[in-house]
C-alpha cells in the first residue's frame, strides 16, 4: 500500500512521461502549484534543456523552478502553451476541479486558459463525485469582503476569512488579494456557479476549475497511475 506521498511521487514522474512525450523540444511547459507541482518541477528538472521557457503560476513555484535553473517567462510575453501542469484539491468524473488551497488559483487559472492540454496530477483522495467537500476558495479585493462572504453565504455556505496558519494573521495573495473560503456546499453545475461567483463586484477569481477543466487526468492510486482522458 501506497502513502499519500508515494502516490505524488508517481503521478509526478507519470506527468514528466507525459510531458515529454507530448512536447516537441523547444516548447513553453506551464506548470502549476502546490506539493504535488513541487514533486513534478523536481521530477522534470534533468530534462530542463528540452524546453525554451516555462510559465508558472506562483512566485513559490517560480523560485523553485529558478533555482533548478529554468527559465521563467512572464505570461503575457506567450500567446499559448502546449501543456500545463498542476494539481487538484478535488476533481469530479467530469475532470471539473475545484483548487485554490495553496492561494495560487486565480495565476493558476490564467495559465490554465493559456494550455492547449491542461494535465490534471493527484492522488486517488482527490477524486470525488460532486464538488463542495474542499472549502471553495474565493481571492477577492479587500474591500470587497463582507459583501462577497454574504453573497455565499447566502448560497448556503459557511465562509470564513483565510489566515496564515498557525497565525492570526491574514493571508495575502500573490497579487494583493484575500481568500475566502466557502465551506459546506454542493456543487452539483460547477459551470454555472463558477460564472456566477466571477460576477460579484469585488471577486478576482475563484477556485472552480469548470469552464477550463482538465483534458487529462493522472491519478496515483494503490494499483498504480491512471490514465483518464475527458
Amino acid at each position: 500500500m501506497y502513502t499519500q506521498d508515494q502516490l505524488k511521487a508517481m503521478v509526478a514522474d507519470a506527468a514528466k512521461n507525459e510531458v515529454l512525450s507530448n512536447m516537441a523540444p523547444g516548447g513553453i511547459l506551464g506548470i502549476g502549484t502546490g506539493s504535488t507541482a513541487n514533486l513534478f518541477i523536481d521530477a522534470i528538472a534533468p530534462h530542463k534543456d528540452h524546453f525554451s521557457g516555462v510559465i508558472s503560476s506562483s512566485q513559490a513555484s517560480t523560485e523553485r523552478l529558478q533555482k533548478h535553473g529554468f527559465k521563467v517567462l512572464d505570461s503575457n510575453s506567450v500567446v499559448s502553451v502546449p501543456i500545463y501542469v498542476d494539481g487538484a484539491d478535488e476533481i469530479d468524473p467530469q475532470g471539473h476541479m475545484l483548487k485554490g488551497g495553496g492561494g495560487a488559483l486565480t495565476r493558476e487559472k490564467i495559465v490554465a486558459q493559456l494550455a492547449q492540454s491542461f494535465v490534471c496530477i493527484c492522488d486517488a483522495s482527490k477524486e470525488v463525485d460532486i464538488l463542495g467537500k474542499f472549502p471553495l476558495p474565493v481571492e477577492v479585493i479587500p474591500m470587497a469582503q463582507a459583501q462577497v462572504t454574504r453573497f455565499l453565504e447566502s448560497l448556503g455556505a459557511t465562509v470564513s476569512l483565510r489566515k496564515i496558519k498557525g497565525s492570526d494573521q491574514i493571508f495575502v495573495t500573490d497579487n494583493q488579494g484575500w481568500i475566502l473560503d466557502a465551506s459546506g456546499l454542493k456543487i452539483t453545475d460547477p459551470v454555472s456557479l463558477e460564472s456566477e461567483v466571477n460576477q460579484i463586484p469585488g471577486v478576482i477569481c475563484n477556485g472552480l476549475f469548470a469552464r477550463r477543466k482538465a483534458d487529462v487526468l493522472l491519478i496515483g492510486e494503490s494499483e498504480g497511475v491512471r490514465r483518464q482522458i475527458y
